[in-house]
């Protein structure tokens, strides 16, 4: 078998884990792969995570990984709700708005911006803790700025 079959093989036996369960944590994620015959490290698990998207999130009230496929919606109480939870700040940049959020957060709200149905959002850029909102004008970002803004409150 190829290095990269068994990669692939993984990230999706990884992906039907987390779809599946509520798994908090690296070693749980590493025993239940260990128990379907992946013998994995957390640096391999961390860059799997990382392969295929996957964040943490708040599920009747306990912390555990999902999937992009699952934060989708562009809804605008869906956008609210997730705000309300992860972001800290939100502030106009030129033609950007920068948003902060709890460590290890903004992919989260990334996939939540990049799903909306919000116009003047032409991309998306996101770090640990600090997401970039690409706008077509500073005009646009200081416009979707106070409307984000609104959603903390």
């Amino acid at each position: 078998m190829r290095m990269t079959d068994l990669k692939e093989r993984r990230q999706r036996a990884l992906a039907e884990l987390i779809r599946s369960n509520a798994l908090a944590n690296q070693d749980e994620l590493a025993e239940r792969l260990g128990s379907l015959g992946f013998a994995v490290t957390q640096a391999t698990i961390s860059r799997d995570l990382e392969a295929i998207g996957a964040v943490k999130v708040r599920r009747d009230g306990r912390i555990s990984y999902t999937l992009p496929e699952a934060v989708r919606s562009s809804a605008s109480p869906r956008l609210a709700s997730v705000f309300r939870e992860w972001v800290r700040s939100v502030e106009p940049a030129a033609n950007l708005v920068v948003i902060r959020t709890p460590p290890g957060s903004a992919h989260l709200i990334g996939v939540a911006l990049d799903n909306s149905d919000l116009a003047e959002i032409v991309g998306t850029i996101c770090g640990d803790d600090t997401i970039f909102v690409a706008c077509r004008s500073e005009a646009e970002a200081g416009a979707l700025a106070a409307r984000l803004a609104r959603e903390l409150h």
